[in-house]
């Protein structure tokens, strides 16, 4: 989807405005890929715009940047407080929001030890990732080609700007292939995840979605979703899946922050039953939930004002 500029960018400490937050060509980042970012929603609410998970999202920025052995030069207090001020300053009742971290300009070379790290968080209105009519109707999935990462090849665990080539690459080639998304399995063969987004697929009556070990990033919304369920009294737990699995459960949809969630009727081709009973009941309790809508879940969302 195309970005629809707003007001201001946070960036080191400051709020610029959009044409002005800009990078040197010769940004560190831009050439080796070593940065972390985070993917987050603030949504429309009775009481004002909230952020949904905010402070655990910039958790798991401080997370990623940890595990590249990148020194973070803001705490999470001062990363969640510039993020509402973003979100005030472009005065939007809903929108993405998009933190990174990442080396600047100054040194050259695969050493990133001598480089800065610079942070900047910029908001935007960002509708259904998968389409409007991902919940109702399901989205085509196909199974890539491209294996997702090893852990000791590149860590999974990190939402790292470098490790989404390979998720770009096979977007594009399930795009091209006519399909909404692709999934990829692990070197061992396992489903590990999509290029966006968490699995979860329904195989006697239980939902099952794949462990970290299989390559699957830790997902907020995943966690998110399998609270839902359990208050449902829908059984729930992490386990491996072959793509055989897929081809033959009764019901499955993806997650996250962007596609939030999302129906599959079809992988490879295999038509799955969509939208499932589970499926439905967590799509609708989650969009109640995100809005605010649910009392038991109100801890999730921190609010702008």
């Amino acid at each position: 989807m195309p970005i629809t500029p707003t007001d201001k960018i946070w960036m080191n400490g400051e709020l610029v405005d959009w044409d002005a937050a800009q990078i040197h060509v010769l940004t560190h980042t831009l050439h080796y890929g070593m940065g972390v970012f985070e993917g987050i929603r603030a949504y429309e609410t009775a009481d004002g715009p909230a952020v949904f998970r905010l402070t655990e999202h910039m958790q798991r920025l401080h997370n990623s940047a940890r595990i590249m052995m990148m020194d973070m030069p803001y705490t999470v207090d001062e990363l969640v407080a510039a993020t509402k001020d973003v979100v005030r300053a472009s005065g939007l009742p809903s929108c993405y929001i998009r933190p990174i971290a990442y080396y600047g300009y100054g040194e050259m070379g695969l050493n990133t030890l001598p480089c800065s790290v610079d942070v900047a968080i910029a908001c935007w209105p960002w509708g259904a990732y998968l389409g409007e009519e991902a919940v109702s109707k399901g989205v085509r999935m196909k199974i890539s080609s491209w294996t997702r990462h090893d852990h000791n090849t590149m860590p999974p665990a990190a939402k790292t700007t470098g490790n989404y080539v390979n998720s770009s690459l096979a977007k594009v080639e399930a795009l091209k292939a006519g399909y909404d998304e692709a999934i990829m399995l692990s070197p061992q063969g396992f489903v590990s995840e999509c290029t966006g987004e968490n699995i979860f697929a329904a195989r006697d009556g239980v939902l099952i979605t794949p462990p970290i070990a299989a390559g699957a990033l830790e997902g907020l919304t995943q966690d998110t979703v399998m609270a839902i369920a359990r208050d449902f009294g829908f059984e729930t737990k992490f386990d491996y899946l072959t793509r055989s699995d897929l081809y033959v459960c009764e019901e499955m949809f993806v997650c996250g922050t962007a596609a939030e969630v999302s129906a599959v009727n079809s992988v490879d081709d295999r038509p799955i039953p969509c939208p499932g009973p589970m499926t439905a009941a967590i799509a609708a309790e989650y969009a109640k939930t995100v809005r605010g809508e649910v009392d038991r879940y109100k801890d999730w969302l921190e609010y702008v004002d």
